[in-house]
């Protein structure tokens, strides 16, 4: 969006441009005075001190706010305005966004007077005042220093957007009226790290929704997504309720929207012939396409999408109650309860057998050579050496006596082993220590994981008992990361998800844009996809630019769907917030004016998931070079005969300035010169006879000398760091500024 100069986003009327361009002249020439670096008021440089405004007024500076040293840093936190009944706490805070308190805090809040991480100013007389906290000082000031580092106490701000921040102490929790924020960012961020501020969820949250129902497979029991042809292969028995068709058999089905693309229904059975066949467990892919599976009770079959029938081959013994993959290609490893046997496909022959202490699943690990098998009786997790085919070790499975069975499966990028046993799933990594116990509410049924994301998702499902309080008939998805076993996305409810007609299982998309989810009491598969919050990939930064200039403001952001912009202004220091008219692009665009000195502007990203806006970046306007910044009134005598130009209000102190036939540049101080004195303002000298003068609060021409300004004045330097000469000499053009003007003002000139 580009906005014409008469429309600038949140632009005033026209007559309040010179008010504030005034009082801006005034305020750097009395923060001069006080001794307080330009940068800390003006500046958007973000490697100066930076100022905010809080919602009754109060100032806050910190000393630094960038590149600090994540191990430790001091930083100095200034104050003013606030107000002398209600005590503050001033430490770094994870920023939570407007009306949000700042919590954590590291060193949490200072109530023994002896943190150096944080603060407690309180009012004179205060009871507190003393050891434990200091009093403010005239005026509601404070002058204070933190040390702050990146990581502790709960806090981490390389994953969260912190600040420094003042707010109100454990005596008045909920006033958020006393709240201050300034982001900082240690060494290595950028400013506006952390991905934004988050509205109603924080940014960048991960959820799952439910895309659609798949009913066209009767019961499913076991899912596979092929890694090569992406057919969603699904292995069904009979679905009770559609008493008219016998679903049983391996599906295969499109995975956008669940059409049936085939299904093999008979497999051979004891003798050889065909026979309807369920299809219980899928133990893996076939290159190209197709899979291999177990069908009860003793079948080990291979099928791909179009063929009418599955080949097969029948074994002796008891029943399979698990199949993977086996060492070489034409073999698969079967259990039949503590038996474990790799057999040829082929013809059914075991090539390898070996008698476990007891167990009824396993989860193979080809990358590293192990199978674990799961006792659950016992409570044992026992590990099988596939090249030896022996038992390589033993490892207690707590909670797994007499627990109820769930599931054993391995991470392929670890090698760590997910067993789910009750409502808990326990973590062992690839030597057998158990590294992690997970519980949930309801009983755990499957794991799968996504190497690409480092993710594992587990479904939870429930009892389905209802004369059990603790159980409601639904189930539950959560997605954990692997390394850290911290819960990755939002927990999705699966209502009606519950374990009375058989286990639910799961298939992942790689990346985990898409989840399957079975749901066999329902005789449906439930399709889910990923959604992501906005997350600022490209936050603004505060920026400074000159009256007509035109202006860019960029931010980016990512989502999932992808997330719309709008662009804010505020007027009042972020005290209130309005959309900029027709700003829906990454980039806004204006021409800026000195009525929007000190605008504060912020884009807000929107999708289905959650809104997150971009920390408040503030735009400073100068005045431009040699502008009216100065040209109030300049001396009353003729410009043709050197006695002083005189300047009216936006006319002869145009940008750039107008020169005058008497060697004075109009728009500048009534001083005069002596004869060959130059004057110098915005870049255009004036030299005669006449007199000379330098506008903009620049020093008084002399005889024989030459004045130069610098451009105008301190307003419209747009400089954030000056030389002790410059801010000498703006001190004294200031002060001749201010006094002429006050003299003015005295005789009714302004």
């Amino acid at each position: 969006m580009t906005s014409t100069p008469g429309t600038a986003p949140g632009t005033p009327p026209g007559g309040q441009s010179r008010l504030r361009r005034r009082a801006g002249t005034a305020a750097v020439a009395a923060l001069l005075l006080a001794g307080i670096p330009v940068g800390a008021a003006v500046s958007a440089d973000a490697g100066t001190p930076k100022t905010a405004t809080g919602p009754q007024g109060q100032k806050l500076t910190v000393s630094a706010t960038t590149g600090l040293d994540p191990a430790q840093q001091k930083v100095r936190v200034q104050g003013e305005g606030y107000g002398l009944t209600t005590g503050i706490y001033v430490a770094l805070c994870k920023d939570n966004g407007d009306n949000r308190v700042p919590s954590p805090c590291l060193g949490g809040a200072d109530m023994s007077g002896g943190s150096k991480t944080s603060q407690w100013i309180v009012p004179p007389g205060d009871p507190y005042e003393g050891d434990l906290a200091q009093a403010f000082g005239p005026g509601g000031t404070f002058d204070v220093e933190i040390e702050i580092a990146q990581k502790g106490d709960g806090l981490d701000c390389a994953e969260v957007a912190c600040s420094v921040v003042t707010r109100a102490d454990h005596r008045a929790a909920g006033d958020r009226t006393q709240d201050v924020r300034i982001p900082v960012a240690f060494a290595g961020q950028d400013p506006g790290d952390g991905g934004g501020e988050g509205v109603d969820v924080p940014a960048g949250t991960v959820s799952y929704k439910s895309a659609a129902d798949f009913t066209t497979a009767g019961k499913p029991l076991d899912l596979l997504l092929h890694p090569d042809s992406k057919k969603l292969y699904v292995g069904a028995d009979n679905l009770p309720d559609t008493a008219d068709v016998d679903e049983r058999g391996l599906h295969v089905l499109n995975p956008e929207n669940g059409a049936s693309e085939s299904w093999i229904s008979q497999a051979p059975g004891s003798t050889g012939a065909l026979r309807a066949s369920a299809a219980a467990r899928i133990a893996g892919p076939l290159p190209g396409d197709g899979v291999v599976y177990n069908y009860p009770l003793r079948g080990v079959g291979s099928a791909k999408s179009g063929d009418e029938a599955a080949t097969g081959v029948w074994l002796a013994g008891s029943t399979i109650t698990d199949i993977a993959p086996g060492t070489t290609p034409g073999t698969v490893l079967v259990a039949q309860g503590a038996t474990l046997s790799e057999i040829e496909r082929a013809t059914g022959t075991a090539t390898r057998t070996l008698t476990l202490p007891g167990g009824t699943q396993f989860a193979a690990d080809p990358e590293r050579g192990a199978l674990w098998y799961s006792d659950f009786t016992a409570g044992k997790l026992h590990r099988v050496d596939l090249a030896s085919f022996t038992v390589s070790g033993s490892f207690d499975l707590p909670g797994g006596s007499g627990g109820m069975a769930g599931f054993t499966e391995t991470d392929p990028a670890t090698g760590a082993v997910w067993v789910g046993v009750g409502r808990s799933v326990l973590v062992f990594d690839a030597a057998g220590t158990l590294v992690k116990t997970l519980v949930g509410k309801d009983l755990a049924r499957d794991a799968a994981f996504d190497t690409a994301s480092g993710r594992a998702y587990v479904v939870w499902q429930d009892g389905g008992d209802l004369s059990d309080p603790a159980n409601d008939n639904n189930g539950t998805l959560t997605v954990y990361g692997t390394e850290d076993f911290a819960v990755a996305a939002q927990d999705l409810s699966l209502p009606g998800n519950h374990s009375q007609a058989g286990a639910a299982s799961l298939a992942v998309e790689p990346g985990g844009a898409t989840v399957f989810v079975t749901s066999p009491a329902e005789g449906k598969i439930t399709k889910l996809v990923r959604q992501v919050s906005p997350l600022v990939t490209r936050a603004p930064a505060d920026l400074t630019a000159k009256e007509g200039e035109e202006v860019a403001i960029r931010a980016e952001a990512e989502g999932t769907p992808e997330p719309t912009v709008r662009w804010q202004v505020s007027t009042d220091d972020a005290q209130t917030w309005k959309d900029v008219e027709g700003a829906t692009e990454s980039a806004l665009t204006f021409t800026a004016r000195t009525a929007q000195d000190g605008y504060r502007y912020r884009a807000e990203f929107r999708n289905d998931v959650g809104t997150t806006r971009t920390a408040a970046v503030t735009l400073t306007v100068t005045a431009a070079t040699g502008g009216d910044t100065g040209g109030d009134v300049g001396g009353n005598g003729d410009a043709s005969n050197g006695a002083g130009g005189r300047g009216s209000d936006g006319a002869t102190g145009s940008d750039g300035g107008t020169q005058s036939s008497g060697g004075s540049t109009t728009g500048g101080s009534d001083s005069t010169g002596g004869s060959g004195s130059t004057g110098t303002s915005g870049g255009s000298t004036s030299t005669s006879d006449g007199s000379g003068s330098t506008v903009g609060g620049g020093v008084a021409g002399g005889t024989g000398t030459a004045a130069t300004s610098g451009g105008g004045s301190l307003a419209a330097t747009g400089a954030t760091v000056m030389s002790v000469t410059l801010a000498a000499a703006g001190l004294v053009g200031a002060g001749v500024l201010v006094h002429r003007r006050a003299r003015r003002r005295t005789e009714g000139a302004l």
